[in-house]
C-alpha cells in the first residue's frame, strides 16, 4: 500500500455521473458504497448515477460471490466506451498517419519520427525540470506536466522509491500498433528525473493504467560504470 496519499492533478468534472466515471477511469472497479465514501455523496445518487451509466454502456457490474456467510459483491466497472470518453488525441488521424509513414517512406523513416518526437519531449521536459532541488521535486515537475498532456497523472512514494501512474493515455490507440511510442517515454522519463524507471503496469498490455517505479540514484550509478 502506498505510504501516503497520492498527489493528484486530476480534471474537474460536473455531476456524480461525471465524477462515478473519473473514479472509476483512476482507481478500477469497485462496489457502489466504496464509491460513495470516496466521492462524498449519497449511495442512492452513486446507485442512480451506476444505473444511468449502464443504461448508456459506459459501465458494466460484476457479481463476485460471497467469501463465507454473507450477499454477494457487486463491482462496478468501466467499459470500452466508458474508456472512449476521456480523451484520446485524435486517435484515428494519428494512426492512419503512423501507418502513412511506414507504408509509404518504410520503417526507418517511423523510427526517425520517434527519435525526434523523443528529442522534442526531453527537451521540453528537461527545461521544465531545470532547477529542481530533488528527485521528489522533478518527479512532481513531470507529474504535473503529464496531467496537463492528459495522462491523469499521480505519483506517490513507496520507501525508498516513487510509483507514477498514469491513468489515462491520450495517445493509447497510437502506441497499440506503435510502440515505439511508449518505448521513448520511457527512455525520456529516465533521462530528465536522471534515475531508474520500470515500466510495472501498462496500458497497451491490458492493464487498467501505466505505473512506473522510480528509485533515485540508479541510473547515474549505470553511467559511472559504463564510463569506467
Amino acid at each position: 500500500m502506498p505510504a501516503r496519499a497520492p498527489k493528484k492533478n486530476l480534471p474537474a468534472l460536473r455531476g456524480a455521473g461525471e465524477r462515478v466515471l473519473l473514479r472509476l477511469k483512476t482507481r478500477g472497479a469497485a462496489r457502489a458504497a466504496d464509491i460513495s465514501l470516496a466521492l462524498g455523496i449519497s449511495a442512492e445518487a452513486v446507485r442512480q448515477s451506476l444505473v444511468k451509466l449502464e443504461e448508456e454502456g459506459l459501465v458494466t457490474v460484476t457479481t463476485e460471490p460471497p467469501q463465507g456467510v454473507g450477499r454477494p459483491t457487486q463491482r462496478w466497472s468501466l467499459t470500452a466506451a466508458g474508456h472512449e470518453r476521456f480523451p484520446n488525441a485524435h486517435a484515428e488521424l494519428t494512426v492512419q498517419l503512423l501507418d502513412s509513414v511506414r507504408t509509404v517512406l518504410g520503417k526507418g523513416a517511423l523510427d526517425r519520427l520517434i527519435d525526434a518526437r523523443e528529442s522534442q519531449m526531453r527537451a521540453t521536459y528537461e527545461q521544465a525540470l531545470a532547477g529542481a532541488a530533488d528527485l521528489n521535486e522533478r518527479v512532481a515537475r513531470l507529474v504535473e506536466l503529464r496531467a496537463r498532456e492528459g495522462y491523469m497523472a499521480e505519483y506517490w512514494r513507496e520507501d525508498d522509491s516513487f510509483l507514477l501512474v498514469e491513468n489515462h493515455c491520450p495517445i493509447c490507440v497510437a502506441a497499440t500498433v506503435c510502440q515505439g511510442l511508449c518505448r521513448s517515454e520511457l527512455h525520456t522519463f529516465r533521462a530528465v528525473l536522471e534515475a531508474d524507471v520500470q515500466r510495472v503496469e501498462h496500458i497497451v498490455d491490458g492493464a487498467r493504467r501505466c505505473a512506473y517505479r522510480i528509485t533515485p540514484g540508479a541510473a547515474r550509478s549505470r553511467k559511472i560504470r559504463k564510463k569506467g
